[in-house]
């Protein structure tokens, strides 16, 4: 089995309205695993290298503002086709395009207050997890996976 690792963030509308402990429940109910998690006041320098390629944007300002206004709580989560899949757990960008049952679906309304980033690509998630998590993620193997998995 070839286990990918994603990058989650929690912004800071779904920190100030106590939604993070339900993200890590629909990762984890998935069967996704946590490897890493801080709750974190960002940095103006780390806000913009990770939104770097919408530089060009107009919005780009604010949202590096945004993401500046609270805490955010980052994450990285691990398992099989975990960057695909959490795209999906996650939902359309704009709220008002994602499916019910998905995490923007089911919990935001406006683009700008949708809740949560998750990275979009394998090279993405390899990025972003450098920039939040220099230090490096925790290494285990979580007893539940022969219960997900049929063949590991």
């Amino acid at each position: 089995m070839t286990t990918e690792v994603t990058f989650i963030m929690v912004k800071p509308d779904g920190v100030q309205r106590n939604l993070t402990g339900e993200i890590i429940r629909r990762f984890e109910a998935k069967g996704y695993y946590l490897r890493g998690l801080k709750l974190k006041q960002v940095e103006r320098s780390l806000a913009e290298e990770h939104y770097i390629d919408l530089k060009s944007k107009p919005f780009y300002p604010g949202l590096v503002d945004y993401i500046l206004s609270a805490p955010v709580v980052a994450m990285v989560f691990s398992g099989k086709n975990v960057v695909t899949m959490g795209r999906k757990l996650i939902g359309a960008t704009n709220p008002l395009a994602s499916e019910p049952g998905t995490i923007r679906g089911d919990l935001c309304i406006d683009v700008g207050r949708n809740v949560i980033h998750g990275s979009d690509s394998v090279e993405s998630a390899q990025r972003e997890i450098g920039l939040w998590f220099p230090e490096g993620l925790v290494e285990y193997k979580p007893h539940m996976l022969p219960w997900i998995y049929e063949r590991m």
